[in-house]
């Protein structure tokens, strides 16, 4: 059986991207560790809490090998403009988180609202991934 465990997002900055999803998000730090043998890449992971066999790769965009210089500067910019991916966050409250979260400072570009699907809002992070968090509804499965 297949389980998710590990997903990757792309970020500006880690040490940025770590104080928004630790300190503002509330995750907790699974792995941060920093490799010297690869020229000190950083391995920095966070969860949930409560949800430790799930984690989020905080990934810094690489140069060269990896990307060379205009590859590279695509990523940022798309990655600033919420075009790269998005994660989807759940919540039993979601009027609840979205008051927390705002009061530790996270700014929503849309507010909760009933959708199809249950009430979502969403928000980016500070590298400009789009994050929604909302409550799923019971929706049929497709035949």
């Amino acid at each position: 059986m297949l389980k998710l465990a590990t997903t990757q997002i792309w970020v500006h900055d880690q040490d940025e991207a770590l104080a928004f999803y630790r300190d503002k998000l509330g995750m907790r730090v699974r792995a941060d560790i920093s490799l010297p043998e690869l020229d000190g890449f950083r391995w920095l992971t966070v969860s949930p809490a409560g949800q430790p066999d799930t984690t989020i790769v905080l990934m810094d965009i690489p140069g060269e090998p990896v990307f060379d210089d205009d590859t590279q500067a695509k990523l940022r910019e798309l990655l600033a403009k919420g075009a790269v991916g998005t994660l989807f966050l759940t919540t039993n409250d979601v009027q609840a988180e979205y008051e927390e979260l705002k009061a530790r400072g996270v700014e929503f570009h849309e507010p909760p609202e009933q959708r199809p699907w249950g009430v979502d809002c969403a928000f980016r992070d500070p590298s400009g991934n789009h994050i929604r968090l909302g409550t799923v509804a019971e929706v049929p499965a497709a035949v």
